[in-house]
């Protein structure tokens, strides 16, 4: 048996047409009661909204022994209003609209594979609000859930070409504030202490921590100083990207990053954030990508530098495999799009891994 295409797209467009950035609680509702009936809709029983103070998680269980968590997110990066500048659209085969890609193709895919299993018990769904800004409040939950099944799908769009995802960069996000001293710029600078001096001093140590050829990328992102033209700078911010691959890696850049000292004197440093999830490494991902060749063997294998709500999982010893979600691509981008034709064989792979796990 196949999904039918036209009632996914149908599921896909009412999940689309309710917008949902992350951090607005009136329309992450929205999104929730959205899937949540959604989820009831097509799989019965009752989804449950998790209340917390960033907005509700969409959590469904099929009863009986935890076997399998099916991970995703129903927040978006898009503001209230893309839409209307840029609406649920299918053209030439591809599907367009606010967070087609990432991730409500996924999540459709990931519902109706499941509608093709006979017995669903040992099945547990989480769709959290927060992913896009880091899951810091969600993290608790997933964790728990994902140690009570012992395996997580992750449907998260997929990389280049429909390939799964099996290791994932650990990211983080650090800030540096930079405190100095004002003073006149005209009449007596010399009584300043520059903080867009000292930041620049800084960009240029944390950018040389960076080492590609282990696959750590340490990007100063953003930077703010100064109040007017004639004064003296008395504050400055750096704030910095970093992605790595393993856990040594991420140790030594949080240690150099907290260890940053002035370089003028008189000039202080404080730093806040940290790389919040952890590396994917493919170990966690290898036995369960082997399942999925036995469905399609053309199916590849790749890593990325973004992150997932499966770091998360796997860097708790749960195996993990991500990447399951909608073949396309454009991920926070304005052509965002998804490739209609590989919705069905999407969901079928979803229905493959989902039975082996409760069944084996």
């Amino acid at each position: 048996m196949t999904p039918e295409l036209t009632t996914m797209l149908d599921d896909l467009r009412t999940l689309i047409e309710v917008e949902s950035p992350s951090g607005d609680l009136t329309a992450l509702h929205a999104s929730a009661q959205a899937v949540a009936a959604l989820l009831e809709t097509r799989l019965g029983g009752k989804a449950t909204l998790v209340e917390s103070p960033v907005g509700p998680h969409v959590r469904w269980s099929g009863g009986g022994e935890p076997r399998v968590l099916i991970l995703g997110h129903h927040d978006t990066v898009f503001p209230i209003g893309t839409l209307h500048r840029r609406p649920f659209a299918v053209t030439d085969g591809h599907v367009y609209g606010p967070g087609v890609f990432d991730m409500l193709g996924g999540l459709v895919q990931a519902v109706h594979g499941l509608t093709l299993l006979d017995d669903l018990t040992g099945v547990e769904i989480l769709v959290t609000c927060d992913e896009e800004v880091g899951s810091r409040v969600s993290r608790p939950l997933i964790e728990e859930l994902a140690q009570q099944c012992g395996a997580v799908l992750v449907f998260e769009g997929s990389g280049d070409g429909g390939a799964l995802k099996t290791a994932r960069k650990g990211c983080g996000t650090f800030r540096i504030t930079i405190t100095g001293r004002a003073a006149h710029a005209g009449l007596e600078p010399e009584k300043g202490i520059n903080a867009l001096v000292e930041a620049s001093h800084q960009v240029l140590a944390i950018a040389a921590l960076a080492d590609p050829e282990l696959g750590t990328s340490v990007v100063p992102s953003m930077s703010t100083a100064g109040t007017a033209s004639n004064v003296v700078p008395a504050q400055a911010t750096i704030t910095v990207d970093v992605r790595v691959e393993s856990a040594t890696e991420r140790a030594r850049i949080e240690d150099a990053v907290v260890g940053l000292v002035p370089h003028l004197a008189g000039a202080t440093l404080s730093v806040s954030g940290g790389i919040h999830r952890p590396p994917m490494t493919p170990d966690l991902s290898a036995d369960l990508f082997a399942v999925a060749q036995t469905f399609d063997p053309a199916l590849k294998a790749v890593a990325v530098g973004g992150g997932s709500d499966g770091n998360l999982t796997a860097a708790i010893g749960v195996p993990t495999l991500d990447g399951l979600g909608a073949v396309g691509g454009g991920a926070h981008a304005d052509h965002e799009y998804l490739v209609a034709a590989t919705m069905p064989d999407r969901a079928r792979l979803a229905a493959h891994l989902v039975h082996h796990l409760i069944s084996a």
